[in-house]
């Protein structure tokens, strides 16, 4: 997992003591990160199409410039916890793989710089998330950061079982 944690944005081996740009974000009450190679823009929580039969972690999906963007809530996704939707919540566009998905947040703070060498493994236990989500752990200008994996948190696969479970 300390190996993951050290994974350049793109999934590549970060060279040693190279710092790592991260966006800071919040959703279900806590604050996480994902790797800011991954981000391609980030949008104001619009008009977003429902889709009948879908989890609360699928909010629907948007139009953006021409193309279908599926948006999943990262606090639902997560934690269990719906993004309530206020004046600063926005959907983060990532791009995983060539497919374009969003991530519903409840704030965008900041990118930051992480020192790889200070990622600690997630722990086990004591997370309010699945460690299998997180890369890593690490403290930023006084603030624990959970790493997001964003690919696993985002996986394809997963969100499939997911609505497949909801239908039956």
């Amino acid at each position: 997992a300390a190996a993951a944690a050290r994974r350049g944005a793109a999934g590549a081996p970060a060279p040693s003591g190279a710092m790592q740009q991260w966006l800071r974000l919040t959703a279900a009450g806590a604050t996480y990160a994902l790797p800011i190679g991954h981000v391609r823009e980030i949008v104001q929580v619009g008009r977003l199409t429902p889709l009948p039969r879908l989890p609360e972690v699928i909010r629907g999906v948007m139009n953006l410039r021409g193309a279908v963007v599926p948006v999943v809530d990262l606090g639902a996704r997560l934690a269990d916890e719906p993004v309530a939707v206020g004046r600063r919540s926005c959907i983060v566009v990532v791009e995983l793989q060539g497919i374009m998905a969003g991530a519903m947040v409840d704030a965008v703070h900041a990118v930051v710089d992480v020192d790889p060498a200070e990622v600690s493994a997630p722990p086990a236990l004591g997370t309010r998330i699945a460690p299998e989500f997180l890369l890593g752990i690490v403290q930023v200008q006084g603030q624990l950061l959970h790493l997001l994996d964003i690919e696993r948190v985002l996986a394809q696969a997963d969100l499939t079982e997911l609505v497949a479970r909801h239908a039956s």
